[in-house]
């Protein structure tokens, strides 16, 4: 079968694991998104993955706290959900490393990108966690580097709406969605899709986005098959 992508990288937002829970790691939504992973890896897709932390820390719970410790704590939640990802995967019979942008030698790899490449063309997942290892920069911005960085052919972006909108179509009926956009766009019109940094990132790199709803977790199958899901950033 002639897959659309060879190497991706799948970002996914720390709350998609949480589920209508809104805090902590739904097992039942993990499992679900761990056997679509494995789905494509058996299909020979090469796999990395930046999760979030927002199920567990938002900078905005910290707001009267100093900038940089808030970022650190979100980090430490990220390689929560890592490690969740590392054990689900592998209870599937998928290898993985877990990767850390803040060095955590008990548990995990510190980053380094010829490893990093050397796992993904042998098969295994490569999960990164911490973000960039900075303050002020988000898991977005992490995504985007990690996918230059190994040569990724495009960014999966799992969010709880289905494709990028004119307005928040949870607020807004009207919103209209948009089956391909430009990055240049996204950055005039103001579209929350990414924040700036990490949108400049993609676009600078010519590195292309789709974003999907997670709530069906097929959708990271049909992509890879080339079905038009969500929408094309490029």
């Amino acid at each position: 079968m002639e897959l659309a992508y060879k190497r991706v990288l799948l970002k996914i937002s720390g709350e998609a694991l949480s589920g209508d829970k809104k805090t902590g790691i739904d097992a039942e939504i993990l499992g679900n998104i761990c056997d679509r992973i494995k789905t494509i890896v058996e299909m020979g897709v090469q796999v990395s993955i930046v999760v979030g932390g927002g199920n567990f820390w938002r900078g905005r719970y910290g707001h009267q706290m100093e900038r940089t410790t808030s970022d650190y704590m979100g980090m430490l939640a990220t390689t929560i959900n890592g490690l969740a990802l590392q054990d689900a995967l592998e209870s599937r019979g998928i290898y993985t490393r877990l990767q850390t942008a803040i060095e955590m030698r008990q548990i995990a790899e510190p980053y380094i990108k010829r490893k990093a490449i050397k796992h993904l063309t042998n098969g295994r997942v490569v999960i990164f966690s911490c973000g960039t290892g900075n303050p002020y920069f988000s898991t977005d911005t992490g995504a985007a580097l990690r996918a230059a960085e190994t040569d990724a052919e495009v960014i999966l972006l799992a969010k709880t709406i289905d494709g990028v909108y004119s307005a928040d179509p949870k607020e807004n009926p009207n919103a209209v969605k948009y089956d391909e956009i430009s990055y240049l766009d996204i950055l005039n019109k103001d579209l929350k899709v990414m924040d700036s940094t990490a949108t400049s990132l993609c676009r600078d790199n010519k590195i292309p986005l789709v974003v999907f709803g997670i709530d069906d977790p097929d959708n990271i199958v049909r992509i890879i098959k080339g079905e038009k899901i969500g929408t094309l950033v490029k």
